[in-house]
């Protein structure tokens, strides 16, 4: 059972936002999926509560901040939304549960620095413990400066980008209906979509 975990201990960079596209296009894939919010904010717990009964089902995984648990059997995905400030022992048990981590990352000197340490400590939990982890350039055009020096300080720790994923009001409209961009017709959200590719891509593999 994959289990998919959105990470970063800097708050306000959209690990909410990835959690529950992750879970949406896991779900539009036929997927029995399950969202866990550690978060105090539970801002993916809020999205599901208003997800509406005609899409496709997105179970909610009940837990806390200081108690993550197993995740319930009958799930074949599960994807976590974790707090700002991850650190010590709750950040070892995520890591224990995780397959895949994603980290989304604004491409300014001050996320890039504030995520240091935390890309560091990954990147040693990575190579010892065979975990996937991945770096998501948050409200970020792929062709200017900032992403080309997000790309080039994520390289440096051996850590692949998967996307840029640009700053656009479909997802706070979406959001606000307890939808992803993989709940509605393609043709409505052609571009946003195709920067999701290669995140959708490594989250097959």
């Amino acid at each position: 059972m994959p289990v998919v975990v959105i990470a970063n201990p800097k708050g306000g960079v959209g690990k909410s936002t990835l959690a529950t596209h992750v879970a949406g296009y896991f779900a539009s894939q036929g997927h029995t999926v399950m969202i866990g919010d550690a978060d105090r904010q539970q801002s993916s717990r809020l999205w599901l509560g208003l997800r509406p009964p005609e899409a496709r089902r997105i179970s909610g995984w009940d837990l806390t901040a200081d108690h993550l648990g197993k995740p319930p059997k009958g799930t074949t995905h599960v994807v976590l939304d974790t707090p700002a400030g991850l650190h010590g022992k709750m950040f070892k048990e995520v890591l224990k549960l995780a397959d895949h981590v994603i980290v989304p990352l604004q491409p300014s000197v001050f996320d890039i620095f504030a995520t240091r340490a935390f890309l560091d400590e990954l990147a040693e939990h990575r190579q010892a413990a065979h975990l996937q982890v991945g770096i998501v350039g948050m409200r970020v055009d792929s062709r200017t400066i900032a992403a080309d020096k997000l790309h080039e300080f994520v390289d440096s720790l051996g850590l692949p980008v998967l996307g840029y994923l640009r700053h656009t009001q479909n997802y706070i409209h979406l959001a606000a209906r307890g939808l992803t961009l993989f709940d509605v017709a393609p043709g409505r959200v052609e571009k946003d979509l195709a920067q999701w590719e290669g995140i959708c891509r490594w989250l097959d593999k």
